[in-house]
């Protein structure tokens, strides 16, 4: 019996999760051992110091690799990674550490990392103020309106300096986003970019291709993914922004703009997808033979 298979990995996913899947997949051919964790169903016993999944003692395994910690980005999931976090204080490893997670998972938190890094962002402005934001807007021109926790451009709204701007921003900042977080519109070759690493180092870059309707790439968009092959610039630029996390998988969001690459944003949960359409590439056993190696090691 090899290391691999004496090894105990689950994975925190959503059952029937495409990439949650793949990945349980591909730890089961290595290890023998399969459970995807619903983390809905945890439970954390801080007395013993043990923790739970239905009859699986998480704190007893060798590791766990998080995909998903819930369907949603939302506040709730912060709660799930510190369950995660006393998990790892009990002796498992956990890709990626869920300290690192928590300290992305908000949009503004990220932004606040990204740009303390030094790292190139297009124009932003955070406020609570819609007088505030407006004015912001009418400075900028056409920006964005983006909510603290979400993917895939759910819940974004456009605006543009004109009458109803105030209206516009005030019913947004009604509808559950108090703090507002809005971006300038950058003109963009109709693409952008996830830049993929696996423990650190350079894995493969994937275009997002906007199909001419939408001002965003997502699938969900009518996007679609192709293979691509980013200069030395980019590179070094994503690269930089990941060392930031801490990270084990991640997917750098760049942009190429007429000044120069920006980065939109790093994620610890996106690019699986992506690199199967777009690169014909199995993330999911290239995750698989890292989390084993690290594992053993």
């Amino acid at each position: 019996m090899t290391a691999s298979k004496q090894l105990k990995v689950a994975v925190v996913g959503i059952a029937g999760g495409w990439s949650s899947e793949r990945l349980l997949d591909a730890l089961e051919e290595r290890t023998g051992f399969r459970c995807l964790v619903d983390m809905a169903q945890v439970r954390c016993d801080l007395a013993t110091g043990r923790a739970y999944f239905g009859e699986v003692e998480l704190t007893a395994l060798d590791g766990l690799v998080i995909k998903k910690v819930g369907v949603e980005y939302s506040p709730e999931l912060l709660d799930r990674l510190e369950l995660l976090r006393y998990v790892a204080s009990q002796g498992p490893r956990i890709f990626s550490p869920p300290a690192s997670i928590i300290a992305m998972l908000d949009r503004l938190s990220c932004t606040v990392t990204l740009v303390a890094g030094g790292i190139p962002m297009p124009p932003t402005v955070v406020t609570e103020s819609v007088e505030e934001a407006a004015t912001a807007v009418e400075r900028m021109g056409h920006s964005v309106l983006k909510p603290l926790y979400s993917t895939k451009a759910r819940g974004m709204l456009v605006v543009e300096p004109g009458p109803g701007l105030r209206g516009k921003i005030a019913g947004y900042r009604e509808a559950g986003h108090p703090m507002i977080y809005l971006q300038q519109m950058l003109a963009l070759p109709g693409q952008d970019l996830g830049v993929v690493f696996l423990g650190g180092e350079y894995f493969a870059t994937y275009a997002r291709v906007a199909n001419g309707d939408s001002w965003n790439t997502t699938r969900r968009a009518g996007g679609r993914y192709q293979q691509y092959e980013p200069s030395r610039e980019i590179k070094d630029l994503a690269h930089k922004a990941q060392a930031l996390f801490n990270l084990d998988f991640t997917c750098v969001d760049v942009a190429e703009t007429s000044e120069g690459p920006v980065v939109f944003e790093v994620s610890a949960f996106g690019g699986f997808r992506g690199l199967k359409e777009g690169c014909g590439m199995d993330a999911a056993q290239y995750y698989a033979d890292y989390v084993c190696r690290e594992l053993a090691s």
